[in-house]
């Protein structure tokens, strides 16, 4: 990791220590693409007969606790680098064992340790997304599971339009360096620091260690969820 990249890792973790008492709180409203991505995740387990998750970036433990409710029998551990937000987590009765501080980037676990891995929200506060996803992918046996924001489709129609143009001809880093002022990042009072970011950038990777790919548009979308969706579900299935 870069000492630019340091620097962004603790401007994002002293943002999180900061709001972690309230960050349940101001994220209830926001946050409904993400109890749609969980009712598609909570189906996938069923389907792909899941009895081993690893939840990345599970922050004050929302994801594991609503999977340890509904699907009890499925043993969940979830990784959190933050300590502020570990501990908010285990004043609602995550347990101390299935909640570790790790580092998506390097995971101290063995290929196929785990039937699934899943994220929900993480990867657009990651300057180098697919160095996760790499990681997800090596250490899933069966599938992994992306929520997440999906850039091309947020904003105005005239707005998605130049920023899928600019995509296709490989000018959209250089059109982000600059609307960024050269920081490839933006910082707010809701989100922290976070980087432009689309599922659909990791689409490739994914599908080359994958049998199949499902996606589903978790907000109000058009026919074409790369074109239209402002947040998109992923379920990539190995096998």
């Amino acid at each position: 990791m870069t000492q630019r990249e340091r620097g962004e890792v603790e401007i994002q973790r002293r943002y999180y220590a900061q709001t972690a008492r309230t960050y349940d709180a101001m994220h209830v409203d926001v946050d409904e693409e993400h109890g749609v991505a969980l009712a598609f995740l909570l189906a996938a387990i069923d389907l792909l007969q899941v009895k081993s998750i690893l939840d990345i970036g599970s922050g004050t433990g929302r994801v594991m606790a609503r999977l340890k409710e509904a699907r009890a029998d499925v043993f969940v551990l979830g990784i959190e680098p933050v300590a502020e937000l570990r501990a908010v987590a285990y004043e609602k009765g995550i347990d101390k064992e299935r909640l570790v501080d790790g580092d998506v980037l390097a995971l101290e676990f063995g290929e196929g340790a785990f039937d699934m891995v899943c994220e929900f929200g993480v990867l657009h506060h990651i300057r180098r997304p697919d160095r996760a996803v790499a990681e997800m992918l090596r250490v899933s046996k069966k599938a992994i599971f992306i929520s997440d924001s999906n850039n091309f489709g947020q904003g105005s129609p005239a707005g998605r339009i130049l920023k899928q143009a600019l995509n296709s001809c490989g000018l959209w880093p250089a059109a982000n360096w600059f609307k960024t002022k050269g920081r490839g990042y933006q910082v707010s009072d809701g989100d922290g620091l976070a980087y432009s970011y689309s599922v659909f950038n990791n689409y490739a990777q994914i599908r080359a260690q994958c049998q199949c790919i499902h996606l589903l548009n978790t907000t109000n979308a058009g026919v074409n969820p790369y074109r239209t969706a402002q947040h998109v579900a992923l379920l990539g299935v190995k096998k």
